[in-house]
Formats: structure tokens, sequence, C-alpha cells
């Protein structure tokens, strides 16, 4: 694990460096444990495709439940008033040499991998990753995901099916999405909106139901479709959601807050050895990508 951390804080680029960096810091290494020769890069590379990854998911899980405990160091900076878990579901593709993975098929000639990622808004740290290949869609796998009962959830409209919809609003779980423009609906009750110097940009709040056959036997009980205008991007997003006792307000600032894991993404690929693997075999991907969360972890609760 040393080892891996190391080579995400020196950004090395191969086993060779990620050896020879650590030959070259022994005197520090003596204080991470490491007080005899280091490892070679035929071990380092025989580790990581034989070690068992999950090991790593654990020892990731275990610390963050660790940080977060008493909201001490891992905490939200908003909606602090809701006592739910808040999370922010999306996922990112990580481009791949397809001769070399040839099992990450994404287009033609052309591989790369999907990391779907459920991020916990405690932190905007991951409380899920899995990893498939490239071509797979966000619905496919949004269907084996089991997200905890009474919590929200906060996605794009890649994330639609209204069959899982309402799967979790019988599980006591609140979502807040974008609604997709093929969707038909009608409109049952328009809510009142704030006076004016309260509302902000929502231009709309009202009850509707999905019109059509096959949506509404996925989705049979009422909707709240929420309109709100975006001043820096110059658009209306609308905004869909099973919960009526928020303010309006508060649901598409929720939604705005979806930006915190495509922010986590961009870090984790700018900041981390994340877009290209020093492993060809799935374990030693996994490996890498574990350890990269234990590493933004620390800087998180060192910063």
């Amino acid at each position: 694990m040393v080892t891996m951390l190391f080579f995400h804080f020196a950004k090395t680029n191969s086993v060779r460096d990620t050896g020879n960096g650590l030959r070259s810091i022994t005197g520090n290494a003596n204080h991470l444990g490491i007080q005899k020769m280091v490892f070679s890069r035929s071990s380092i590379s025989y580790i990581n495709e034989h070690r068992n990854w999950q090991m790593f998911r654990e020892l990731y899980l275990l610390m963050k439940e660790f940080f977060q405990k008493d909201g001490l160091y891992l905490q939200r900076k908003k909606f602090k008033n809701i006592s739910r878990k808040i999370y922010m579901l999306d996922s990112t593709v990580i481009s791949l040499c397809l001769k070399v993975f040839d099992w990450a098929t994404y287009r033609n000639q052309k591989g790369a991998i999907k990391l779907h990622t459920l991020l916990n808004y405690d932190g905007c740290l991951p409380s899920y990753v899995c990893m498939t290949a490239g071509s797979q869609s966000d619905v496919r796998h949004s269907q084996y995901m089991i997200l905890p009962a009474h919590s929200v959830v906060v996605m794009d409209r890649g994330y639609q099916p209204f069959r899982l919809n309402w799967q979790w609003t019988e599980r006591d779980i609140y979502f807040v999405t974008r609604l997709k423009e093929t969707i038909n609906y009608r409109s049952l009750e328009e809510r009142e909106l704030p006076p004016a110097q309260t509302a902000g940009n929502i231009l709309k709040d009202e009850i509707i139901e999905l019109k059509e056959e096959d949506t509404k036997n996925d989705y049979t009980d009422k909707l709240r479709r929420i309109a709100a205008y975006d001043d820096k991007q110059d658009r209306t997003i609308i905004i869909l959601t099973n919960n009526f006792s928020w303010t309006a307000e508060t649901v598409a600032e929720l939604y705005k807050q979806r930006l915190s894991v495509e922010i986590f993404f961009k870090e984790l690929k700018q900041h981390l050895k994340i877009k290209s693997f020093i492993g060809t075999n799935e374990n030693a991907m996994w490996i890498q990508i574990w350890t990269a969360m234990i590493t933004m972890l620390l800087l998180r609760y060192m910063r």
C-alpha cells in the first residue's frame, strides 16, 4: 500500500520509476515501516497482479467511516438541515489502449473503462465505485446498485428508468434528477411560488403524472416538476423529484450540487495517477483505483 501511495503522490509513470523513487528516499521510507529492501520491479508487478484488491477497498471504506464519525473531518458544506444521507450518482470514462486492454471494449479501435461512482456529499468522497467496460450504459449498471434506504440521490437524466425510480420511492429514497425532453406528462397542480424576493430563479413548481402507458406503468405515483433558470449557462433546467415537502429552491440547489461529483472526477484525473495504469490485468487496475481513493481521502483529511 505504501508503494502504491508513493506511486500516486510522486506521479511516477511506471513500476521502474516507482521502485527507483522509493530507493531514493530510504530514510523516509523507514518511518513508513519499510525497513528492508524496497520491492523490485518484478515484485511490484507480481503483487499487483495477485494480491486481493478487495483489501484496499475495505481499508478505504473503514478509513472514510472513521473520518466521517461525529462529523469531525468530512462534513457537508450545505443542507445541514437535511438529516438524510445525500449521494451524487454519476460515471466517468477513462480511455485505454484496446490492444493492451482487449476486454475493455468501448468503440471501434478504442478501449475504455467506466467508473460508476456514488459520491457521499459528506466530504465528497465515494461510498461506491464499480469499474465496467466503457460500453456499459449508466442505466444498465444502475439496476445492480442498492442505495441505502431513507437517503437522497442526485443524478443526471442518464439514470432515469422509471421502474428503478419507483423502487427507490418504495424504499423511501428521494431522487433529484433532470426530466428528459421526450417524456410526456400531464400537469395536475401548479404550486404557488414564494415571493419574488425569495423565489430566486424558480420559474415553475407543479405536480405532474406521467402520460404514456409504458412510463405510467413503471411509475404510478405523482411526481414534482420544477423549472429553474441557470443564470451562469443562460438556460432553463427542468428538475424532477419525488419529494413534495422541500422548497423548490432547496431542490434546485441540490441538483446544482451534482457538479461536486464532476469536480471529484476532475481532481481524480488531474492530481492522481488514474488515467494510465501500470498493470494490464483487472486486479492491478482495481488496486490502483482504490489506492487512488485512499490517497484522495488522506489529502482531504490533511486539508
